[in-house]
C-alpha cells in the first residue's frame, strides 16, 4: 500500500521554523536540547513513592470565555505561573488554551489529559505508594529560558515542599 497525498507525513519541524520566521521573529524556532538527560534514577520502587501529577491543563479562568469540552482555541484561558491544586478535589481543568486537532479530538474525557482519578485508583490499589496532596500546573506558553529558569524552578520548589519522589508530567 502506498501513501496518498492526504496521508503523507507533515514536516512539522520545518513548518514551525517557517512559521516563526513568518511571524516576524528574527530566528527560526529552536527546540530545547540537552547534552545530558535532566532526570534522576528512582531511589525507591514506584509502589513506595509519593507521586506528583504535573499537567499543562488550565484551571477555570472566570471571564475568559468558553473553556469547556468542545471550546474553540481560547488564548484568554492561558495561564502564566506554575500553580498547585488539591489532589483530592475534582476541580475543572481545561485545554482550550492549547492547540489540538478539534476536528477529530475532544476534551470531553478529562482523564485523557488530567488522569487524577486513575492516579487515585493506582494509589488505592497499591500500584503507587501515594499521590501527593497537591497536583501541579505548568504553563506551556513560555520561552525556553523562562520555562527553565522560572517555571521549572517554581515547580521543583513545590514538589520538594510536598516531598514528592516522582513527578508524572501529562503534557497537553
Amino acid at each position: 500500500m502506498t501513501a496518498t497525498q492526504h496521508s503523507a507525513p507533515v514536516n512539522y519541524m520545518q513548518r514551525m521554523r517557517d512559521y516563526y520566521l513568518a511571524l516576524g521573529y528574527n530566528n527560526p524556532y529552536q527546540w530545547a536540547s540537552h547534552t545530558e538527560t535532566p532526570f534522576q534514577p528512582l531511589t525507591k520502587p514506584v509502589r513506595q513513592s509519593r507521586i506528583g501529577l504535573v499537567t499543562t491543563a488550565a484551571p477555570f479562568k472566570p471571564g475568559a470565555g468558553d473553556q469547556g469540552p468542545g471550546a474553540s482555541y481560547n488564548a484568554a484561558a492561558k495561564f502564566y505561573r506554575v500553580y498547585a491544586g488539591d489532589a483530592k478535589r475534582d476541580d475543572f481543568l481545561g485545554i482550550s488554551h492549547v492547540s489540538y486537532d478539534r476536528d477529530y479530538t475532544t476534551a470531553e474525557d478529562i482523564g485523557s489529559y488530567f488522569p487524577i482519578a486513575a492516579m487515585r485508583s493506582a494509589a488505592a490499589m497499591g500500584d503507587v505508594g501515594e499521590l501527593s496532596t497537591r497536583f501541579y500546573g505548568l504553563p506551556t506558553n513560555r520561552s525556553q529560558a523562562t520555562t527553565l529558569n522560572q517555571d521549572c524552578a517554581d515547580l521543583l520548589a513545590m514538589l520538594e515542599d510536598d516531598e514528592v519522589d516522582l513527578a508524572l508530567l501529562v503534557a497537553n
